[in-house]
């Protein structure tokens, strides 16, 4: 199993730090590479929804012998003319083979936040996608089969035949995580492509749940029409305390 971790970086999203072990406040938050350095890991598999936080922990990497893996999750859409449309929008993760895959990353990055409010369509990413340098995964929540199968939208068809994704399968005790990974298994099965189990990590603990639910609806309260608060946090499928490296390690272990 993979641990993907996720920082502060991805706004509203984790209330992990991506400081180095010996500036950590004791009375602060949990830093990703605290809980490396913890449990002997030498290896950093990071899924943020910007490019913000890539030098931080690029740097503290290499300071610490850590082998960065890094991910770029986004938004796309089946066509640039369908993207203020809102149909068929779904989340796929890039990471990066090579340092030519960063280079492509943040050209990526650049394009969905300047030309289509934070989304890339499929043109554009099988125009600069290599698979020398770049390699798309499918998050196990967010995805297209996530979004036909929670919510009433038009159902989404997404076209992966150019990069032969690898799907993510995890298992968080949410109600309808097997319903999800039934659907995974069925469309992996059918379009010959490979699933690889993993695990979302947004905190270090159960116990920090309560903090990253406190977290999540201040950040939400920006947000038009869903204010947020701690007796109506309007958090959709926040409802496991399982997205954590306690978590992590229990399955490794069992």
């Amino acid at each position: 199993m993979i641990p993907l971790f996720k920082s502060h970086y991805s706004l509203g999203k984790s209330i992990l730090t991506l400081k180095l072990p010996a500036d950590k406040d004791s009375a602060g938050a949990d830093s990703v590479f605290d809980i490396l350095k913890e449990n002997n890991l030498s290896r950093l598999v990071l899924v943020e929804d910007t490019m913000a936080g890539f030098l931080e922990a690029y740097n503290n990497c290499k300071q610490l012998g850590i082998k960065l893996v890094f991910g770029l999750r986004l938004v796309v859409c089946n066509e640039a003319s369908s993207y203020e449309k809102g149909d068929c929008l779904h989340k796929i993760i890039i990471f990066a083979r090579t340092p030519q895959g960063i280079h492509l990353l943040t050209k990526l990055y650049s394009i969905a936040f300047t030309q289509y409010e934070g989304k890339i369509d499929l043109a554009s990413l099988k125009e600069i996608f290599t698979q020398k340098d770049l390699r798309v995964y499918i998050p196990f929540y967010d995805s297209f089969l996530h979004s036909n199968l929670t919510s009433y939208s038009k159902p989404c068809v997404a076209n992966f035949s150019s990069f032969k994704p690898v799907f993510f399968i995890e298992n968080n005790s949410l109600p309808f995580d097997n319903i999800i990974k039934d659907a995974v298994m069925h469309y992996c099965e059918e379009h010959d492509l490979q699933t690889l189990n993993a695990k979302s990590i947004f905190y270090k603990d159960r116990k920090d749940f309560e903090a990253y639910q406190t977290y999540k609806c201040i950040c939400n309260r920006s947000y038009s029409g869903r204010q947020a608060s701690l007796t109506k946090p309007n958090l959709d499928h926040c409802a496991s305390p399982e997205f954590c490296f306690e978590s992590y390690a229990h399955h490794e272990v069992s």
